[in-house]
């Protein structure tokens, strides 16, 4: 009997994917960049993030308040600078230029989107790429494709902290990424590239998505819209990872691009929504605004 209950057992938990919690890897890393925030300070060096909000979206106001929020409670000092949804592209060019040359100011972020009148482009590649704690300029960019960024896009690298925190090793394996964004999927291919993972970007206009998330190893997922795309246990093999990193409401409750239920019945590790992906973008950015603070101190 006691043998029986051993080997049902052992089946729940082949059939259960292991939680990567990102709330738990989150409170890690800030607890790490609190540590430092404190070592510069006794150094002189008082970190601070400079947020910039340009009108007043809901959604953007939130996650500033949240940035901030989080911000302050490691001790870091920020600046919380607001437009209105008016405003020209000049004059948030020239807000962009004073903060590029406030000594005291070691990160800034400007929330996105935009109203449809600034240019995106633009407004980022005004940000000193020594300040972009969103990893986004070009330059930033540029660094990261040849393997040498210091600021790195945040989701993007939050997601190889998850990985790295549970052991996850991704060297040799078939990682799918269903996003070609800016934000997370072009970034993220190079993150991984540079860990020897082989990569496939998949987006709406891929032949055969089924095909290529049913072969990969390793499957990201950052649509956002469940109408459009659903990754359901059916469409992956046994054993796969899965990160989600989509942000969607499904049936009036928060949730991701994963029919969780049926892929955690097959999937190894699994990411939640929320309390996946979505805390570890804040931290790292905070982590950013860290890192920031001490190159500063090289200049």
């Amino acid at each position: 009997m006691e043998n029986k209950i051993k080997w049902i057992h052992c089946i729940f938990i082949a059939l259960t994917a292991q939680i990567i919690d990102g709330v738990h890897v989150a409170r890690h890393v800030k607890s790490r960049v609190m540590k430092e925030i404190n070592r510069l300070k006794a150094q002189n060096t008082e970190p601070c993030l400079a947020t910039v909000l340009v009108g007043d979206d809901l959604a953007s106001a939130t996650y500033i308040k949240n940035k901030q929020r989080a911000a302050i409670e490691l001790g870091m000092k920020t600046r919380d600078l607001r437009l209105n949804s008016s405003c020209t592209q000049s004059e948030l060019v020239e807000l962009i230029k004073s903060l590029n040359d406030e000594v005291n100011v070691h990160g800034i972020l400007v929330q996105l989107p935009l109203p449809v009148h600034l240019d995106t482009y633009v407004i980022t590649n005004t940000i000193k790429p020594s300040k972009d704690v969103d990893g986004l300029t070009t330059t930033n960019i540029g660094l990261l494709v040849s393997g040498r960024g210091s600021l790195k896009p945040c989701t993007p690298v939050g997601i190889i902290e998850l990985l790295d925190h549970y052991c996850i090793n991704v060297s040799g394996l078939h990682v799918v990424i269903v996003n070609r964004s800016q934000l997370v999927g072009k970034p993220l291919a190079f993150l991984f590239l540079e860990r020897n993972a082989t990569v496939t970007i998949c987006h709406s206009k891929s032949n055969d998505i089924l095909k290529e998330i049913k072969d990969a190893n390793l499957i990201v997922t950052g649509v956002g819209n469940r109408e459009k795309f659903t990754l359901t246990g059916d469409m992956i093999t046994n054993g796969s990872i899965v990160v989600d990193v989509g942000i969607t409401r499904y049936e009036g409750k928060l949730g991701g691009d994963v029919d969780y239920p049926s892929v955690a019945q097959k999937a190894a590790w699994i990411t939640p929504v929320p309390g996946g992906v979505g805390p570890m973008t804040v931290s790292m950015l905070l982590n950013n605004t860290l890192i920031a603070a001490s190159l500063s101190r090289l200049d």
